[in-house]
């Protein structure tokens, strides 16, 4: 790879690792041309500046250089329904509404009402991916964490499914 580009989707903190490893790799004869490109998200609109502020900072702590930085204001906005329509593809198959589901692979209504609003956010996140990074060569991202027990593994695996999904490479941390 001559020059492309490689993304960064800080979705909150791990430590450094999400940073780190596209940095790592940009260091690397082949991606040394890439511009590094690092998204953020912002809970409200009044935090835009500050997040963007505190991203700037912790880039240039790190000494990671970067092409540029955004800051996403409208994860909670509802996802469109094209969107809605391909998860409920994905997950589908794994709507099973018997009581005896003691190993978590299928998912009920009553679990999936539960988890709407952070399913709607994994939503809205794909659309951001396909809106920012579709053209990317390379997309790292935080990997989202499950709650142990909480979430049934298949609507987590649709969930990584609907982010990844015709992208390009994308390397989850």
């Amino acid at each position: 790879q001559k020059k492309g580009i490689i993304d960064v989707w800080w979705l909150y903190d791990d430590g450094g690792l999400t940073l780190l490893l596209p940095y790592i790799i940009s260091t690397r004869r082949n991606w040394s041309e890439c511009k590094l490109r690092v998204f953020t998200l912002a809970n409200k609109k009044e935090d835009l500046v500050y997040e963007q502020r505190n991203m700037a900072s912790l880039l240039s702590k790190f000494r990671i250089d970067y092409s540029d930085l955004k800051v996403i204001p409208d994860i909670t906005k509802k996802p469109m329904e094209e969107t809605s329509l391909l998860f409920d593809s994905i997950i589908k198959g794994f709507i099973n509404e018997s009581a005896d589901n003691d190993d978590g692979v299928y998912v009920n209504d009553a679990e999936l009402s539960a988890m709407r609003d952070k399913t709607n956010r994994h939503l809205r996140l794909r659309e951001l991916l396909t809106e920012n990074s579709i053209n990317s060569n390379l997309i790292v991202m935080t990997l989202p964490m499950p709650r142990k027990n909480v979430v049934a593994a298949s609507l987590y695996m649709a969930w990584l499914e609907i982010l990844t999904k015709d992208m390009p490479p994308i390397f989850v941390s």
